[in-house]
């Protein structure tokens, strides 16, 4: 960013510009790297600009969190499934972790901090992620409730649930050799195998 258009910002852009820089710092080097003259240099401003938009690193800290975990649990929203009730769950079971996987793959920073938290990781952090994971295992038990055959649908859902979170760590950790195609492929096998219709 150019120094002329670093100082037009306005506050909301300025504030999102800053998280950002905080956000690629913390994902470089870790939770415990991160202080108010890190992010003020890494965004191309003074330590005072900095301090206009966060009363401390505290804050700045819990602005980030928020709004990463915000935005994980806004994409899982997306494809989610909320009923798989029906003839048949695969299809829907199979979409959701596409979606969930591509999510992962296509913003691959906020998902390393839900999901692999780096070092030095604040304590709000784990309380969002396990807040957030959670709210999905809830969807998922009501989603594989008894119309789609589950006989303990909070089990089938937390199954659900640490399968696909394995399968996008494996994402992140070498996305050329567990691409989305190929993990989506290997659970549409697995539930060929073991799904029962009822």
């Amino acid at each position: 960013m150019t120094g002329a258009a670093n100082t037009r910002m306005n506050a909301g852009a300025r504030r999102e510009h800053l998280l950002d820089a905080a956000k690629a710092l913390v994902a470089a080097q870790g939770f415990h790297t991160l202080s108010i003259e890190a992010v003020a240099r890494a965004a191309g401003i003074t330590r005072p600009i900095v301090y206009r938009h966060f009363a401390d690193l505290a804050e700045l800290l819990e602005a980030l969190v928020d709004r990463e975990t915000t935005r994980a649990l806004a994409q899982l929203r997306e494809f989610l499934p909320a009923d798989l009730g029906g003839d048949d769950p695969r299809p829907g079971l199979l979409a959701a972790l596409d979606g969930y996987l591509h999510a992962v793959r296509d913003d691959p920073v906020t998902w390393r901090l839900v999901l692999m938290p780096p070092e030095g990781a604040p304590g709000l952090l784990g309380e969002r992620i396990a807040a957030g994971r959670a709210a999905v295992v809830e969807q998922l038990a009501r989603a594989v409730g008894p119309g789609a055959g589950s006989p303990d649908p909070e089990l089938t859902a937390r199954s659900l649930s640490a399968v696909a979170d394995e399968a996008a760590r494996l994402t992140l950790a070498d996305p050329e050799r567990y691409p989305p195609e190929r993990i989506v492929a290997h659970a549409q096998w697995l539930f060929n195998l073991f799904y029962k219709r009822v």
